[in-house]
Order: C-alpha cells, then structure tokens, then sequence
C-alpha cells in the first residue's frame, strides 16, 4: 500500500476478528510505534499487548474498575465484553519522565502518536484497528492495574483484527475550513 494513500483514506474499523497481527507482522507494528518523534529520545512509551486470556484480564480490569466506582449494571456489562471486539488490544501508555527540556505534554503527545503510527503499520500489512479511548482509560483502579506511576497516563486502546467489512470511503474534508496563512 502506498504511504499517502494510506495516510489520506485512513478510517477506524470496528467489526474485527481472528486473526490478529503475529510474527513478524506484529514486529513491524511494534517498531513503528518505537519510530514517532521522541524530542530528547526519552522514549516515553510502553504497549501492553492483550489477546486470548490477556483479553479476559483486560475485561477484568475494566469491570472491577468500574464496580469499584459504583457504575451501573449495563456499564459493567458493557464493559466486560468491550476487549472482545478484536482479537488483540494494544494498551499504549505514556510513561513520562522529568527533562528540562521536554515537558510532560510532549510525551503523551509522543505515545498518542505511537497508537496511531501502530495503526497505520497493521492497515499498510493488510490488518485493521481502532483507537479506543473514555473514562475507564482515566480510571485509578486501572492505572493501578496497569502499574503506572507518576504522570503516566493510557492514551488509548488499540484494538486490532482482520475486517469484517469493506471500509467505507473516507470523507472529504473542506481544507478552507481547517487552514491559515500567517
């Protein structure tokens, strides 16, 4: 798949299955996110992998999260089936770290670009995804479930599968209505 095709007709894709990225598939996926732009080279990145029963401790986590907080019964179910939408997740955590010259905000700037770097890497092998993000990814019990610490922060679940469906044709967009001339 050619870059700018790719990069100019990108759409999420909810409906995944079996099977996910593996081997050296999954590398490729991996690597891209490791190759965003990371002022000071602080690598401010970890990605937890979910599949098979790693979907079902994901699920796990959300739920208790989310029973801890008191939320409602169809929240929690929803929860408990949300990881089962594809056959992997990859949670993409900003693991920032204090520099004088690269503030907190650039890191989680830098793992957001991971997450959709990643994404781009499964569409170019012929795999699918979704950026996932809400509440729960701000949830303490699920910080602490992840083992973050400080100003970590998830920011975001990326689901990924092989499609379901033909990808509708992306939107065209009025450029008029988004840029600027100084």
């Amino acid at each position: 798949m050619e870059a700018l095709d790719l990069l100019l007709n990108r759409r999420s894709i909810a409906r995944l299955s079996a099977p996910a990225p593996s081997g050296d598939i999954l590398e490729n996926i991996l690597k891209a996110g490791l190759r965003v732009p990371d002022h000071g080279a602080l690598t401010p990145w970890r990605f937890v992998i979910s599949e098979g029963e790693g979907l079902k401790k994901l699920a796990d986590i959300l739920v208790s999260a989310a029973t801890l907080a008191k939320a409602e019964e169809a929240v929690i179910e929803k929860l408990s089936k949300a990881p089962f939408r594809a056959p992997m997740v990859i949670t993409v955590i900003a693991k920032t770290k204090a520099h004088p010259k690269v503030p907190e905000f650039e890191q989680y700037l830098s793992a957001g670009c991971a997450v959709q770097a990643m994404q781009m890497a499964a569409v170019a092998q012929g795999f699918q995804g979704f950026w996932r993000s809400g509440t729960w990814m701000f949830d303490p019990n699920v910080a602490k479930a992840f083992g973050l610490e400080g100003q970590d922060k998830i920011v975001g679940f990326l689901y990924l599968g092989t499609s379901e469906c033909t990808p509708a044709k992306a939107p065209e967009r009025d450029l008029d209505k988004f840029i600027e001339y100084l």
